[in-house]
């Protein structure tokens, strides 16, 4: 049988014959068994054919539920190398010099899992691996963008106060070889503060559709291209109505100004749509989340289910099949010759060593410090929270209920009362994102409030810049005009659902928000 669980460890002899003195001056057994611990860590063995049958939730239409590769696949794919990186800057930042130095440093392996010898070490390693982009081939933009004056304009690019522009890296893979990597988790998941701060695992405000809007134009994509990658990252023909085939068959410049349209916050990630832009998650709190994606696709009952999550989303699904349909046509057959399939962005995958190290990092992060401190009208806030039951769904201390509700137009299952912590109400939000992708579920997760006051645009499409939008009755009406995201081919469009709090009136709507701005 094989084994599912490889260890990580040193001789405990050495350190048990350096330990033996402490025991003499009073030191616990327990004590001693923890410090021996850290030097011992079991690294889950994650993409099994078992694990991976009932992880995700299947999608409305259960015949195109998604269908990853098999474990034999998966452990062929080679492991990733992890070399050094450097900043991008912003032309006009760039110190003198610096991209001819750059040219003339060796590569240099940052990543060395076999010193990984305690808590601390993993989590430091997970933020490199945070940081570190798994694509170096242009799969959202390249070289030529980033040294370029006009792809920070044409994207109001946010930069930290020194110039860099925090969403890419440059990495080196020896001498002469430089290359701009794009993917990583902090891509999506890092948000450039007011003051220029860098806020990790929030969610981010990296303009990535625009940019990549950019990017085709600026490399003078074919219309046949355009719909090519376009098909790649969002098509999903067996969904009602096919919006996406529609999309493509709308001609170049309309997918362009779909994606000119995604808003900062919000990031049309494979599997999803530039038609229904999934807000950016936040991850800070997320080892306290139940299900991942705002559709609540993966089940997250442990660090595994993250660590299969974190795999999934390095463009692993770009290999899923949906019934007969594969994003990259690839045919069953096809897929297992064993012969090697380059998938857009990347060939390789972490090793579970650094999967672990990974979401070990994600785990371990925390809030800022909120600037927004309880006062008399935010606590006149936390009343008319409770009064207007919004304590049901978003329940403190982590505000959510950690349950499902099913989007209109979705009936749920029988069978998913006992499988999935499904609450069986619909606030009646757009469900194109959850009925017309190929991460669909039927599903939206309630998600957390914390963490409100660093966040932004809101709802899980992005169409409102402001808490106080949620709670303007206007925004429920046809000639309304969404703060934030609206698409591409309309003016106005009513922002409707979750219509609770509209009867409050201005005062008590003042408190509330004050009241959500402090959690």
């Amino acid at each position: 049988m094989k084994k599912n669980i490889k260890s990580k460890y040193l001789s405990f002899w050495p350190w048990l014959i350096l330990l033996m003195p402490l025991l003499a001056f009073g030191m616990t057994n327990k004590k001693m068994i923890q410090i021996m611990e850290i030097f011992h860590i079991e690294i889950p063995r994650i993409w099994t054919d078992e694990a991976i049958k009932d992880w995700e939730l299947p999608n409305p239409n259960p015949a195109y539920s998604a269908q990853p590769i098999s474990e034999e696949f998966y452990y062929n794919l080679p492991e990733r190398v992890v070399y050094k990186t450097y900043p991008v800057y912003h032309p006009d930042f760039e110190p003198e010099g610096y991209w001819e130095w750059l040219h003339e440093q060796e590569a240099e392996i940052a990543l060395d899992e076999s010193k990984l010898l305690t808590e601390e070490d993993w989590v430091k390693a997970g933020e490199l691996l945070f940081d570190y982009p798994i694509d170096t081939l242009g799969a959202v933009i390249s070289t030529p963008h980033v040294r370029n004056r006009e792809f920070y304009s044409a994207t109001e690019m946010p930069l930290t106060p020194e110039g860099i522009m925090p969403y890419a890296q440059w990495v080196v893979a020896g001498k002469g070889k430089v290359y701009l990597g794009n993917l990583s988790c902090a891509m999506c998941h890092t948000r450039v503060m007011d003051d220029g701060s860098l806020l990790k695992g929030a969610q981010g405000n990296w303009p990535g559709d625009k940019a990549f809007a950019f990017a085709l134009e600026f490399d003078g994509a074919s219309e046949r291209g355009i719909q090519t990658i376009t098909n790649f990252l969002f098509g999903s023909p067996f969904a009602e109505g096919d919006p996406h085939g529609k999309l493509l068959a709308s001609g170049k410049e309309a997918i362009l100004e779909a994606y000119k349209a995604v808003p900062e916050g919000a990031f049309g990630r494979q599997g999803t749509s530039i038609l229904f832009p999934p807000q950016a998650p936040n991850l800070i709190g997320v080892k306290d989340r139940k299900y991942l994606d705002h559709g609540g696709l993966g089940q997250h009952r442990n660090i595994e289910d993250l660590m299969r999550y974190i795999a999934m989303n390095q463009a692993l699904d770009f290999l899923n099949f949906y019934g007969d349909y594969n994003p990259i046509g690839l045919t069953k057959e096809r897929l297992n010759t064993g012969e090697p399939i380059f998938f857009p962005g990347t060939y390789d995958r972490h090793s579970d060593a650094q999967l672990y190290a990974l979401a070990k990092y994600v785990y371990s992060l925390t809030p800022p410090e909120n600037p927004n401190k309880p006062s008399p009208i935010s606590e006149r806030g936390k009343i008319i929270f409770a009064e207007q039951g919004c304590v049901t769904c978003h329940t403190p201390p982590l505000f959510t209920n950690n349950k499902l509700t099913p989007a209109d137009g979705f009936e749920v299952p029988e069978e998913h009362f006992d499988k999935y912590d499904i609450f069986d109400i619909s606030v009646g939000t757009e469900n194109g994102y959850t009925m017309k992708t190929r991460r669909g579920t039927g599903y939206y997760k309630i998600p957390s409030l914390l963490g409100l006051w660093y966040r932004g645009p809101f709802l899980h499409d992005a169409s409102l810049a402001k808490l106080e939008d949620l709670f303007d009755p206007e925004r429920l009406e046809d000639d309304y005009v969404p703060t934030a995201f609206k698409p591409h081919d309309v003016k106005t469009k009513a922002v409707k659902g979750h219509e609770f709090g509209m009867d409050l009136n201005t005062e008590e709507k003042r408190a509330l928000i004050a009241y959500l701005l402090t959690l």
